[in-house]
């Protein structure tokens, strides 16, 4: 069926033979006298084309937008919540108890071999007042390896000591969120005094910018020493020591997170006194882990929302073809009149497939470009990363090959087979 398909012809009275190239130059001919029945049929094709790269294109860029928020945090990062509070019987969201300690943390540090580096944090909402501006904002009370192990430092002035931690010095740094809303555009703020609950705090240093989590903006936050958020603030110590509501164990790396698990399960264990059955009264978050959900929900979304839109190419095939058998009931005649002054089957089987062809081709394109203008659009809009896959794109562009052709061979057939004869004879 498919023999000279490259090489169609049929034979005029001058015996010419007519190439591949004006086969397709007549097909455009003919299509672009039927402009409007053209641009209909490949409107699916484009809607499915651009579908496919478009919503591969955000998956994509949306997944990779989190991970490297995730990754920001550190993906070598174990965090330790403490357990929910109970008021009656209503159980309260996870770190609302007090049943982790900044003692924990320190024993978690010399005696779990994984943990290369192990931080304790307090935090809060809370009033910040600088003259007449406002806001509430979070507050975190930390010790000195907090910027380490959230790989987070100040790109003003600094981060405060081990004299100032020990001492509960009233410092604190100011995330670029709370600095813009509470001083504006003022350029050196190193040395300013705001109030956070009435008590006056200096500040000393401007966190990097990190940006937002989802609905959490990670750079509104501010920064002041455990001891100081502890004494001042909270106001609410354990009875064997300071009271936090996590811990953050960095390991060497992934690999070593695992063995960080294990360890800092049984130690708290036996810190706290758990023993089977009784359920643990904190606990364990892998970012890992997370990143892996994920991509793993972000990913099935994607080809689950993809399949749907090959839906809408399997309906710009179905269109194409309607469209072709429509064409070769209404040249009839014309199909005639060519058999009759010499056109081969083959001729006219190439001439209808190449109609169909250059529908889903320019279709094709147009969809192409569609898709890679609304997945920019989005990325620009909503602020993740522009990721575009040539995987998708090439298999969009096939894909529409191959609707055209298989959406062509019905039509072109029937037209290759018509009797000439009957043809000439039909209105």
């Amino acid at each position: 069926m498919f023999k000279g398909f490259f090489k169609g012809f049929y034979k005029a009275k001058n015996t010419r033979t007519v190439s591949f190239l004006e086969i397709l130059s007549m097909a455009a001919e003919t299509l672009w006298s039927n402009k409007l029945r053209t641009g209909l049929t490949m409107l699916g094709v484009i809607i499915g084309i651009s579908s496919v790269i478009a919503i591969t294109s955000v998956g994509q860029g949306v997944q990779k937008g989190v991970e490297q928020q995730i990754q920001a945090l550190g993906t070598d990062v174990l965090q330790v919540l403490a357990g929910a509070a109970r008021n009656g019987n209503v159980r309260q969201g996870v770190g609302s108890s007090s049943t982790l300690t900044w003692e924990d943390a320190k024993a978690i540090a010399t005696q779990a071999p994984s943990a290369q580096m192990v931080s304790a944090y307090l935090q809060r909402t809370a009033q910040v007042v600088y003259g007449g501006q406002n806001t509430s904002t979070t507050i975190y009370g930390t010790d000195l390896n907090y910027p380490e192990v959230r790989n987070t430092h100040p790109q003003q002035g600094r981060y405060f000591t081990q004299e100032e931690l020990d001492t509960a010095s009233q410092v604190a740094i100011l995330g670029p969120t709370v600095q813009n809303t509470l001083f504006g555009q003022s350029g050196n703020v190193l040395g300013e005094k705001i109030r956070i609950q009435g008590e006056a705090y200096e500040v000393i240093g401007i966190m990097e910018s990190k940006g937002s989590q989802g609905p959490m903006d990670r750079d509104d936050q501010i920064f002041i020493p455990l001891t100081s958020m502890s004494k001042r603030l909270v106001g609410n110590n354990a009875l064997t020591g300071v009271s936090v509501n996590g811990i953050l164990v960095k390991g060497a790396n992934q690999q070593q997170l695992e063995s960080a698990q294990f360890q800092v399960t049984n130690l708290l264990r036996l810190r706290h006194n758990i023993y089977p059955p009784q359920a643990d009264d904190f606990r364990l978050t892998n970012q890992a882990d997370i990143v892996s959900t994920f991509t793993n929900v972000v990913g099935l979304f994607t080809i689950m929302v993809v399949a749907i839109a090959g839906i809408s190419l399997v309906v710009g095939g179905i269109g194409i073809a309607n469209i072709m058998l429509v064409s070769v009931v209404e040249r009839t005649r014309e199909i005639g009149i060519r058999k009759a002054v010499g056109a081969t089957n083959s001729a006219i089987l190439n001439q209808f497939l190449a109609e169909a062809i250059v529908i889903s081709t320019f279709g094709g394109g147009i969809g192409m470009a569609s898709g890679i203008l609304i997945a920019f659009a989005a990325a620009t809009i909503f602020k993740f990363p522009f990721v575009i896959s040539f995987l998708s794109i090439i298999a969009g562009f096939g894909l529409s090959l191959t609707v055209g052709l298989l959406a062509g061979v019905i039509p072109a057939r029937n037209a290759a087979k018509l009797d000439p004869i009957a043809a000439l004879r039909s209105d």
